[in-house]
């Protein structure tokens, strides 16, 4: 039977070397019960504009917005680490020249022997230019999302627009149609004026005829002819009354055909208008589109970010 070859594991990490490990890669502080800075490294001190001499004595709350420090949460913060509870999270913290930064922040509470509280070490990773990019990116975003509203708006009012537009041109083509009515209504009326004219005309050539007759017989008596002449011109004064009608009635007409012309003209510049408002319609939404997949674009990295 071979032998199993035995192999203890020993630890090869010690306490300062991993404290050292960790001060050369993150930010790191430490504070007194009360909140008061014990000592800090170059990466805290240099992340907040400040020289580590400078830190030295600081108060924790100098550190934070001035609302933060005055409210209930920063005491809490305090009285939950000085009860042993660690704190993590994302924070807000002010720099030396006011600019806010973001940091990704531990606090954990550290113990004495006697397990007393006496330290709290905060360790932190500078996440400004981070926060500074997802802050940028969602105002664009929001940027974006506002011009899309604008643009759909602008599309449904183009909509709307053709929506009048069409309806205008079926109100424009019921009014022509009425105009045709009338059109052969005043037809109808020439007709019946030229068959008047034509009955005039035969009554008039037969009285012509008469008369031509009684004058050959008149002589001295010539009272018949006259009767004659008088109904002849009678006659012709009703052709000339007809005649009149027919220039009116074809007045009319005239007057109609120019309104169902300029009617026409009208309605084809409606729907002239009416395809630019349709193109007007599709460039909005085609807007749309596009703005939407630079949204989705911008989402994408967003989510990347975080």
């Amino acid at each position: 039977m071979e032998k199993l070859a035995v192999y203890e594991s020993t630890q090869v990490l010690e306490g300062q070397a991993v404290l050292a490990a960790l001060e050369q890669s993150l930010a790191m502080i430490e504070f007194n019960s009360l909140g008061d800075v014990l000592w800090a490294n170059d990466h805290f001190a240099s992340a907040l504009g400040y020289k580590v001499s400078e830190i030295a004595g600081m108060h924790h709350s100098q550190f934070c917005t001035v609302d933060f420090a005055q409210s209930p949460e920063y005491s809490k913060l305090w009285d939950d680490l000085r009860s042993g509870l660690k704190f993590q999270e994302k924070i807000t913290r002010v720099a030396k020249d006011g600019t806010i930064l973001y940091f990704e922040a531990t606090y954990m509470p550290v113990c004495n022997e006697d397990g007393q509280i006496v330290a709290v070490l905060k360790v932190a990773t500078d996440i400004t230019a981070r926060e500074t990019a997802a802050s940028k990116l969602t105002a664009e975003l929001q940027q974006m999302a506002e011009n899309l509203l604008q643009r759909t708006e602008d599309g449904i009012n183009r909509t709307q627009q053709v929506a009048e537009a069409i309806e205008q041109v079926i109100n424009g083509n019921e009014s022509n149609l009425n105009l045709l009515h009338d059109l052969e209504e005043q037809t109808t009326v020439i007709q019946g004026a030229v068959q008047t004219i034509r009955g005039f005309a035969s009554q008039t050539k037969l009285l012509a005829l008469n008369a031509a007759i009684e004058a050959a017989h008149a002589g001295e008596h010539g009272r018949g002819f006259e009767v004659v002449a008088t109904e002849v011109r009678k006659l012709a004064n009703q052709v000339e009354e007809g005649a009149n009608e027919i220039r009116a009635t074809v007045k009319g007409i005239s007057e109609q055909v120019y309104k169902v012309s300029r009617g026409t003209k009208e309605s084809q510049g409606t729907i002239d208008n009416s395809q630019q408002l349709i193109q007007q319609a599709v460039d909005e939404f085609v807007g749309i589109g596009e703005s939407a997949g630079r949204l989705d674009i911008q989402a994408k990295t967003l989510s990347q970010l975080l």
